[in-house]
């Protein structure tokens, strides 16, 4: 694929060249996704068993209804809106076996864990936190190089590096760092803005 494609462009292209029958096409699209759709169930909260078997729903209705996608571009949203219907479906089903299970006790007081608040944001929180998690990597991606890199080291080392720490690694004076760090951000913006 050149290198030149957005993110949405790639994913067009390797669905149209799914409905041609291209197997490795599949199994490229796959692997871009395979983490992202894993990872929406695990941290809705499912065992790595039920994560699993979302995986396999979301990427078995990717296969049956890749001809009818409207949108391929979308593709991405299409996947993690999928996978979260999924993953909310799989839970929904968890907690009624909990509540049938629950069915035969005598009496109506609730049990000690039930007292609890959760302090946990609840899974749909979590699912559109992680979306947005993943949007980010996304329009990392579509920078170029060095605002890429300026961004990583600026943002996402731990622990966070100083001005000074920041220009000896990019090579830069330091007075640069502040006014390089606000078109970066502005970069930023502006592809998340091209994704959304």
């Amino acid at each position: 694929m050149p290198d030149a494609m957005t993110p949405s462009q790639l994913d067009a292209a390797l669905v149209a060249r799914c409905r041609q029958g291209d197997q490795r096409a599949w199994a490229e699209l796959v692997q871009r996704y395979q983490r992202l759709i894993y990872t929406v169930p695990r941290r809705a909260g499912l065992s790595e068993a039920q994560s699993a078997d979302v995986f396999q729903t979301v990427f078995t209705r990717l296969y049956e209804h890749i001809d009818r996608l409207a949108d391929p571009e979308r593709l991405h949203a299409w996947l993690v809106t999928t996978a979260k219907r999924e993953s909310l479906r799989a839970l929904e089903q968890g907690r009624r076996i909990v509540a049938l299970a629950g069915a035969d006790r005598d009496d109506d007081a609730p049990e000690p864990i039930e007292q609890v608040p959760d302090p946990d944001p609840l899974p749909e929180q979590v699912l559109e936190s992680l979306q947005l998690h993943h949007q980010l990597r996304r329009a990392l991606d579509a920078l170029d190089e060095r605002t890429r890199e300026f961004i990583v080291l600026a943002f996402l080392q731990d622990p966070a590096l100083s001005y000074q720490e920041l220009a000896a690694r990019l090579g830069v004076a330091e007075g640069s760092i502040g006014p390089t760090r606000a078109r970066c951000i502005a970069k930023l913006r502006a592809a998340m803005d091209r994704l959304s």
